[in-house]
C-alpha cells in the first residue's frame, strides 16, 4: 500500500475561498470599532486584529488538515481519510472518470443582508478521480453537508453514491507523478 500526504503549502489557495467572507468580516469590525471607541482609527485597528484572528483560525484549520490527509492506493482501489473523520473509498473497477472536483469547505449559501453586502464561500476545484463508492462521514457533520451530500447521484445497480477524491488537493500535479502511475497500472483507460 502506498500512501500520500498532502505537501505543507498551500495556505493562501486554502484561505482564498474565505477572501470575500474576511472583507465583509473586516468592514463589520472596522465600523462597530469606530463607532464603539469615536475613533475611526482605532476601528481599522480594531477590524484587523479581528480580521487577523479569524485568519489565524484558517491557519491552524489548514494545519490540521494537511498533516492530517492521506490518500492511499492498494490493489483494491483507492482511499482518502482526514483528521476529521471522512473516509472515501474507491474500488478499481468502480472508478468511472478523471474530473474536476469541488470540495466546499464551508456552507456555500451566501451571508449578508439582503440587499446589501452578500458573500459566499467558494469550492475549492482540483482534478480528481471519480466513481461510485464507499463514504464515511464524522458523527458530527453540519447540516448543510448533510444535505449536500444526501442529494449526490447513486449508483442503479449498487446503490453505491458517486464519491470523489480530489487528489489534485494532494498534488498539483498528481497526474505526472507516483499518484499518475498508480492510476495509469490499475486503470490506463481513464488517464490521458
Amino acid at each position: 500500500m502506498d500512501e500520500f500526504r498532502m505537501r505543507g503549502g498551500g495556505l493562501a489557495r486554502f484561505a482564498a475561498p474565505f477572501a470575500a467572507p474576511l472583507v465583509l468580516f473586516f468592514a463589520v469590525c472596522l465600523l462597530l470599532g469606530a463607532v464603539l471607541t469615536g475613533s475611526s482609527a482605532l476601528g481599522v485597528v480594531i477590524g484587523a486584529l479581528a480580521t487577523a484572528a479569524l485568519f489565524g483560525v484558517l491557519a491552524v484549520k489548514h494545519r490540521r488538515l494537511v498533516a492530517g490527509t492521506v490518500v492511499r492506493f492498494s490493489d483494491e482501489g483507492v482511499e482518502l481519510a482526514d483528521s476529521r473523520g471522512f473516509r472515501v473509498r474507491l474500488r478499481w473497477p468502480d472508478l468511472t472518470r478523471i474530473d474536476v472536483v469541488d470540495t466546499q469547505l464551508a456552507d456555500p449559501r451566501s451571508m449578508g443582508r439582503p440587499g446589501g453586502a452578500r458573500v459566499r464561500v467558494q469550492a475549492l476545484r482540483s482534478v480528481g478521480l471519480v466513481g461510485w463508492g464507499e463514504r464515511t462521514l464524522p458523527p458530527r457533520v453540519p447540516g448543510w453537508m448533510r444535505e449536500r451530500l444526501a442529494r449526490v447521484p447513486a449508483d442503479p445497480a449498487t446503490g453505491r453514491p458517486e464519491v470523489a477524491i480530489p487528489l489534485g488537493e494532494i498534488d498539483p500535479l498528481w497526474e505526472r507523478g507516483p499518484m499518475g502511475d498508480r492510476v495509469r497500472r490499475h486503470r490506463p483507460d481513464l488517464m490521458r
